[in-house]
């Protein structure tokens, strides 16, 4: 009987409780960890920071767990705690955010200072040359005005003075300018070694700033993690028999009945003129006393006996 039930309604193959169990704890165990990292550089203090770790756990493993805790919970109750399961996943998503953020930041610093820099040697600014070189053509200006009746050799030295430092004025911008484009390059290098190779390919293309896209992945990756982490528990939970079946307030439908109720009340005993009229009607014993009482290996009376037994029925 027991095959027969078997065989008419096999039992649904899942996967092993323990991968469900194991993946649930890595995705809320990644989670912790992200949280207290990130909770941990938001606050001044040894004591500010603990806290702002401490409440990131809670809220982490409230929003792991509560769905499936609530599973079986009255209907108001499930609806208080599908009110709080979505503030703790706001909470939790904003604080991963964060933390992808702050990582990002951090390896972009990194990779920026890992870029080798086009070393430039000690130069003045432009507005600095630029100011000294209008002193000086003001200078050869005021040279150029003087008149000699006779030869001035001074006049002369003057005017080839300040001519020649014009000109060393005007290299030197010269020189200014081009370290000035080699420091805005090396800028420009800096700068797109902080940010994301797949973001800032993803903004080029988009049309959307860098930032913008950093904040929308974090968020995206926050909402998959949590995600998964809420739907692993549920699954792991609810296969290992830790949770009730969810409550209903619909009428049941029968189910299958058990063994017990389901099985054929056992069958009493054959009795001895039953077994001996099923031998009769076989052809194995006669009809007769000396038969009955040969077949049974019993006294005559209890073969008469027998014998008008059988005789009462077939009548």
């Amino acid at each position: 009987m027991e095959n027969t039930i078997n065989k008419a309604h096999p039992r649904p193959l899942h996967p092993p409780d323990g991968c469900a169990f194991g993946l649930a704890i890595a995705a809320t165990l990644t989670a912790l960890a992200l949280s207290s990292l990130a909770n941990w550089q938001r606050g001044g203090s040894l004591p500010e920071r603990a806290v702002w770790v401490a409440m990131g756990v809670v809220l982490i493993a409230s929003a792991h767990l509560l769905p499936a805790l609530c599973r079986s919970a009255p209907l108001p109750v499930r609806g208080i705690g599908v009110v709080l399961w979505l503030g703790c996943m706001a909470a939790a998503s904003y604080t991963h955010a964060t933390f992808f953020l702050l990582s990002q930041s951090h390896a972009g610093m990194l990779r920026a200072a890992s870029l080798p820099a086009d070393s430039l040697p000690a130069h003045r600014s432009l507005t600095a040359v630029m100011a000294q070189r209008a002193s000086v053509t003001a200078e050869l200006a005021a040279a150029d005005a003087w008149h000699c009746v006779r030869d001035c050799p001074s006049l002369r030295v003057r005017r080839a003075s300040l001519a020649a430092r014009l000109d060393a004025l005007d290299a030197e911008a010269a020189d200014v300018r081009r370290y000035q484009i080699m420091e805005d390059e090396n800028a420009r290098r800096r700068d797109a070694a902080r940010h994301d190779p797949v973001t800032a390919q993803l903004a080029m293309l988009s049309g959307v700033a860098v930032a913008r896209l950093d904040l929308f992945a974090g968020l995206a990756f926050a909402a998959v993690l949590e995600g998964v982490a809420c739907l692993l528990w549920w699954l792991a939970l609810s296969r290992s028999g830790a949770l009730p079946a969810p409550r209903s307030d619909d009428t049941a439908e029968p189910g299958t009945p058990s063994p017990a109720t389901s099985a054929a009340p056992a069958t009493e005993p054959e009795t001895e003129i039953a077994k001996l009229r099923r031998d009769i009607d076989a052809g194995i014993v006669k009809p007769t006393v000396t038969g009955i009482r040969q077949h049974l290996r019993c006294s005559q009376a209890r073969a008469a006996a027998l014998r008008r037994q059988l005789a009462d029925l077939t009548a």
